[in-house]
């Protein structure tokens, strides 16, 4: 087992925020960024795998991709896995348990190709570490596949709890967004240079929250470990490094201000609290009111909104009343702008007038539209 020199990576990602990451991820450094759908894969040393699970604020994990191979029959699967150089990052004492998937290919069993790919790396560490059992007491070497078009991809992942786990998060709402979405919708918002911003139906203050990080430039990893921080193969001291260099970049004089309202007292309290973990509890206001007591009041401001969607007929009909408020309270006003996310088809009919822009998202598997208006 050796130390990582230059590396080729994946980042698993919402459908819809390629783009975004990608961007991310070249202002990190980051080499040869590729985005496809659902993922970018990129390159660089052992400190942009540091640096990146430390500061994505769109990934949903970072994972070293060990080698890709067509793999239509079991045979070729197993000669792929067996001839990529594990060795380089598995010891001999660690754990390397397998998971994956399998997507329009001749080998759509996922068990057995776990179970092949298991045995083609334990007879590749035989090899090369002269020994014929391996008692898995180390590091924890998470090793990922997927298999798409009969086109094997083998990784490695290295932020164990996923990414959108920022930590001040505990607790949430009965729909919460994920930090990562949310923190999409922020970007795309250009909340950066707002000086205020609002969301009327808060819940647990997600988008709020990743809001304040975004202007501060705090970094959403920051408070965290990481699977690869016991990596022996990766130097410790690189951690400390890119936390230092995280925190350098940080601006905690942005005068950014956070008001969130939500009907349920318990959470406006929640968001309180999710803030006050963040760290920028002092940022922020959060209180029990309807959507009906907001007013765009002031010369500017940003309002962000995941509103309640709806599953049944009687939760659709309430949520298609709430677009219908909205239409009535987000009022067209120089220097202020409304993003809002929805899966309603007709929401732009209900709220009342057309979106300045769209922007097509997915808040897991459903299919949402980002309803922009800033004119």
């Amino acid at each position: 087992m050796s130390r990582i020199e230059t590396m080729n990576y994946c980042a698993p990602c919402l459908f819809g925020v390629e783009g975004i990451l990608a961007d991310e991820l070249r202002r990190m450094d980051a080499e040869q960024v590729n985005a496809q759908n659902g993922r970018v894969f990129f390159s660089g040393g052992p400190e942009i795998l540091a640096r990146a699970n430390i500061g994505s604020r769109y990934a949903e994990r970072v994972q070293i991709l060990v080698g890709q191979f067509p793999a239509r029959t079991f045979d070729e699967l197993f000669e792929g896995v067996k001839a990529l150089p594990w060795e380089r990052w598995i010891g001999k004492a660690d754990r390397f348990p397998v998971k994956g998937w399998s997507l329009n290919s001749a080998l759509h069993s996922v068990p057995d190709c776990q179970s092949i790919i298991k045995k083609a790396i334990v007879e590749r560490l035989k090899v090369r570490y002269h020994i014929s059992w391996f008692e898995e007491t180390g590091a924890l070497y998470q090793v990922q596949f997927s298999i798409m078009k009969d086109e094997a991809a083998l990784m490695i992942d290295t932020s164990g709890p996923g990414l959108h786990k920022r930590g001040y998060r505990a607790n949430a709402g009965g729909a919460p967004m994920k930090e990562t979405l949310a923190a999409a919708i922020v970007d795309l918002a250009r909340v950066r240079h707002a000086g205020r911003v609002f969301d009327p139906c808060c819940g647990s203050g997600t988008l709020l929250i990743e809001a304040a990080l975004s202007a501060m430039r705090i970094a959403p990893g920051i408070r965290r470990e990481f699977a690869a921080s016991s990596w022996k193969c990766v130097p410790a001291e690189l951690w400390k490094t890119e936390r230092v260099r995280a925190r350098e970049m940080e601006r905690r004089d942005n005068p950014i201000r956070l008001w969130g309202g939500d009907i349920d007292q318990e959470m406006a309290a929640l968001t309180r609290e999710n803030a006050r973990k963040a760290g920028i509890g002092e940022r922020m206001t959060a209180v029990q009111a309807g959507l009906q007591d907001f007013r765009p009041e002031g010369e500017e401001g940003v309002v962000l909104c995941n509103p309640p969607y709806g599953e049944r007929l009687l939760d659709v009909q309430a949520a298609e009343r709430l677009y219908r408020e909205m239409g009535r309270v987000f009022l067209p006003k120089k220097g202020w702008s409304y993003y809002i996310i929805s899966p309603h088809e007709e929401f732009e009919s209900l709220f009342g007038r057309p979106a300045d822009k769209r922007r097509k998202l997915y808040n897991g598997m459903l299919k949402c539209q980002l309803y922009m208006y800033f004119r």
